[in-house]
């Protein structure tokens, strides 16, 4: 179709076409960078954990004990809870996956080195703790028994922060020792002495993500018995998932029988599925609202392009009536206004490429979100030209369904 009348067209109605070109051009900008928030928001609440997720529940206890016994309790509870029917494993764990609160410390290759390699999630525990948590073993060994220090001699006045070995996951494996065996070498993080790596986990997920998702997997496992004087978290992994809750108001009972001095509020007994989706609730909240505003955008630019072809219509009736008389089919003018629309469209969605980039630039520097992915420009700009054709279709049929004689009458 020969695209020049219609251009000329488009001239004699500048500032309508004008219109509608920013419409669609603000719609692109919005719907990509949306489309792009959404996505960052549904690939943070995808990242894998490297946890038995379906298997695990989490109990929180307070005042465990507040004098020398506390270890003692801490074996006492975990024994009682290995015992509750259904109960793969129990163990204590100084953290958890979507608990919120994390504790860090920063890794680096060399003694005297000043500024860190990275930031590193501190998990401690034993073979209990690997095996509650459900973590695969990818290369190395696990903790031995001799390898554990107690959680006291740790917090003692005389240690040195002394750990000799260490768990680490593939993240970090892959981050200080590129192309490299990670077995058997060391870093410095906790005291003077080095950390010899034992054993690689593939996965194990940082307690929350305020790092960034480059930094999400940046794990490691010490070999410390936990107890605590003040309190303890306690892991379940069940036998049978359906059996969670049943498992875990059992364990309930279980920890209150145990002493008075337990303090266990309702909300700190939950499973782990629990804990993940309320730690995504407001990423959640978002995605909807994102989705919410993608949609009405296009609505009304929907609207914009109906209204404003409609009333082209209108104007051109005797137009439209002389086409039909000198031979144009209902194909024909049903083309030219498809088409007239896609020039529209083509123009406004190249500025709003510009727009989106320029918009994601702000974000970046305010919000410190990653650069806009290419890929995010095709799928709004294949979003805006499928709904402007479908947009100009009732009104382009309408003309197009209009009587050669009728059309001449008008004039």
């Amino acid at each position: 179709m020969d695209i020049r009348p219609i251009l000329s067209t488009l001239l004699r109605h500048k500032t309508a076409a004008a219109l509608i070109v920013l419409e669609i051009a603000l719609s692109c900008a919005i719907v990509c960078n949306a489309l792009f928030l959404i996505g960052n928001r549904l690939e943070r609440m995808q990242r894998p954990t490297g946890l038995a997720e379906s298997e695990i529940v989490r109990i929180r206890v307070n005042g465990i004990s507040r004098n020398e016994d506390a270890a003692a309790v801490t074996k006492a509870d975990l024994a009682a809870l290995r015992g509750i029917p259904g109960v793969k494993s129990a163990s204590a764990s100084l953290q958890v996956p979507f608990g919120g609160s994390s504790w860090n410390s920063g890794v680096r290759l060399g003694k005297d080195q000043k500024i860190s390699n990275l930031s590193l999630s501190t998990y401690m525990g034993g073979p209990d703790l690997f095996d509650t948590l459900g973590l695969k073993l990818i290369a190395g060994r696990q903790f031995q028994q001799n390898e554990l220090i107690e959680w006291k001699t740790l917090q003692g006045p005389g240690f040195n922060g002394n750990i000799p070995v260490v768990l680490i996951t593939k993240a970090v494996a892959d981050k200080l020792y590129p192309g490299q065996d990670p077995i058997g070498k060391g870093f410095y993080s906790w005291g003077d002495d080095p950390h010899r790596v034992i054993g690689v986990v593939d996965t194990l997920v940082r307690p929350n993500d305020n790092d960034g998702p480059a930094a999400n997997g940046y794990s490691a496992i010490f070999p410390v018995n936990l107890t605590y004087e003040s309190g303890n978290t306690y892991l379940l992994r069940v036998a049978d998932p359906s059996r969670r809750d049943e498992i875990m108001k059992t364990a309930l009972k279980v920890l209150e029988s145990s002493g008075p001095t337990r303090i266990i509020p309702e909300d700190d007994a939950k499973t782990f599925e629990t804990m993940r989706n309320e730690y995504y609730r407001q990423d959640r909240a978002m995605a909807w609202m994102l989705g919410v505003v993608i949609v009405a955008l296009l609505v009304v630019t929907a609207l914009g392009i109906v209204g404003l072809a409609s009333f082209w219509v209108q104007q051109r009736t005797k137009q439209i009536g002389v086409r039909r008389a000198l031979g144009a089919t209902r194909g024909q003018i049903l083309r030219y206004f498809q088409t007239e629309n896609f020039l529209l469209a083509t123009i406004g969605i190249v500025l709003g490429m510009l727009f989106a980039y320029a918009i994601n630039q702000l974000l970046m520097g305010k919000y410190e979100l990653p650069r806009l992915p290419l890929i995010y420009l095709p799928v709004g700009a294949t979003l805006l030209w499928l709904l402007g054709q479908i947009a100009v279709y009732g009104p382009a049929r309408k003309a197009a369904s209009v009587p050669p004689a009728v059309a001449t009458r008008s004039a």
